[in-house]
């Protein structure tokens, strides 16, 4: 089966290799300019080039067996790395969050800034719709992406699908990065809190990343909801205030500062798992249809993976609602 799926954050991926292990061929678009999703990682501006943002996810929680094999494997490969100051079973990439995606990636084929518009089907065939392309002859298509934006695409083809991913909202987080001139002694390396903050991490304090001492603030989503409109610098500006607000002294000029806005970040979440018409070929995956957290979007894409392979053309597989 040539399979097009669609996003290349986690669930997308191991949706990916899922088929690919059992001899499928997928194809990966996504919009943006690399893997990762919310596990993407920023590279600094020009004259920093050895320093990276985790800009998104801080880290990721390890607690079922299937996704603690895939991380042991990381780990022994230089890709992961425990670190306890998040929580037991907390985990990061290394060197950076992004680099055991971008390992998961390395044997597909990917599209790069192609954000998908419509997926229609003629037949028994997907086609694959971008702004300027189209790409055609897929036996099934994957969408891999928030359930905001997979809506609109499952609705010409399964309303339960789009009712499914209609039912989930999402809330925004804004995440500031800075770097500083020397290391901030009086708070520690991850800091729940207080609101409106819900991280502060100091970046450099993780395994395999360098001595600079820089660091991501991430607020929590209602100040984000209330500031979603808001331009990058003035959103790093009213971050790094409420950021000195919690150290309780001035610190000192951040050598560069900046903003990413994620609008989808926290799903409300089902328990669907994942989602898979059979009959048609089409399927969803991703942290939505689960409860958000890096290891239940693996969790969903690999299933979905693992039921597209083993599942024969036939009665349409959609998990009831609870």
């Amino acid at each position: 089966m040539r399979v097009a799926v669609i996003g290349a954050g986690i669930a997308g991926l191991a949706c990916a290799n899922a088929l690919r292990a059992a001899g499928h061929v997928p194809a990966i678009f996504e919009r943006s300019c690399a893997v990762g999703g919310r596990m993407s990682t920023r590279k600094a501006a020009s004259g920093y080039a050895d320093i990276s943002f985790d800009h998104g996810a801080t880290h990721f929680t390890v607690r079922s067996n299937a996704f603690k094999a895939l991380v042991d494997d990381w780990h022994a490969r230089d890709l992961a790395a425990p670190w306890p100051a998040a929580g037991l079973h907390a985990w990061v990439g290394t060197p950076t969050m992004d680099a055991p995606l971008m390992d998961m990636a390395r044997h597909h084929d990917i599209r790069f800034d192609t954000a998908i518009t419509a997926v229609t089907r003629q037949g028994p065939r997907w086609t694959i719709h971008s702004e300027k392309q189209r790409f055609d002859d897929f036996d099934a298509a994957v969408l891999a992406i928030p359930a905001e934006q997979a809506a609109p695409l499952l609705s010409l083809h399964d309303f339960d699908m789009a009712r499914a991913a209609m039912g989930v909202t999402s809330r925004p987080v804004w995440s500031a990065t800075f770097l500083f001139p020397e290391r901030i002694a009086v708070l520690p390396d991850f800091l729940r809190g207080p609101a409106p903050l819900v991280h502060a991490v100091r970046s450099n304090a993780r395994p395999g990343r360098g001595d600079a001492e820089h660091w991501v603030v991430q607020a929590d989503w209602n100040w984000s909801d209330a500031n979603i409109a808001q331009e990058p610098s003035a959103v790093s500006s009213a971050l790094f205030a409420i950021f000195q607000d919690v150290a309780g002294e001035p610190l000192p000029e951040p050598l560069l500062a900046d903003a990413q806005r994620w609008r989808f970040a926290h799903p409300s979440g089902s328990d669907l798992g994942h989602l898979w018409n059979g009959a048609i070929g089409i399927g969803a995956c991703g942290d939505w249809l689960s409860h958000g957290f890096v290891e239940y979007a693996w969790q969903s894409g690999n299933a979905l993976g693992v039921a597209i392979a083993s599942e024969a053309v036939g009665t349409p597989i959609v998990p009831a609602q609870s």
